[in-house]
């Protein structure tokens, strides 16, 4: 019985290691290509746009579960669809609300598609309102 336990007992713990992965890291560039940037002492102030950490997490957060790392359009999507799986095709605004939360908004830019991709998409984005506290998301208003 003991063996039957010992040899059961991998099998059981294998599958939950697969809950213990690493969030995948961001891609970069080969060093020949990165020890070409040039970065300016200061960063000009011409569209700067300046986030408190708690804002920036708040939006991070938002976006996590708005479109998640990785998410990919079904087999079959169409142009516009395909446009629409795409984190940077939504514009977002963020703003403090009551005590502890942060609402953030989504709002689809058809400009950050391709002329193929464009279509009228109405009502594409969501607002989140971040418990910035216990960092969760309270609601979301489609």
């Amino acid at each position: 019985m003991k063996r039957v336990l010992a040899a059961l007992l991998p099998v059981v713990l294998l599958p939950a290691c697969a809950l213990f992965q690493r969030a995948p890291r961001p891609v970069h560039a080969p060093p020949e290509e990165a020890a070409t940037v040039q970065f300016p002492s200061d960063l000009p102030a011409t569209g700067l746009q300046e986030l408190s950490g708690t804002v920036a997490t708040a939006i991070q957060l938002a976006m996590d579960d708005f479109r998640p790392p990785g998410s990919k359009p079904h087999r079959g999507a169409t142009p516009t669809e395909q446009c629409l799986y795409r984190r940077q095709s939504f514009d977002v605004q963020a703003s403090p609300g009551p005590e502890g939360i942060v609402f953030v908004r989504f709002l689809f830019n058809p400009d950050a598609c391709t002329p193929e991709e464009r279509a009228i998409a109405l009502d594409m984005g969501a607002t989140y309102a971040i418990d910035v506290q216990g960092w969760r998301i309270l609601a979301i208003q489609p």
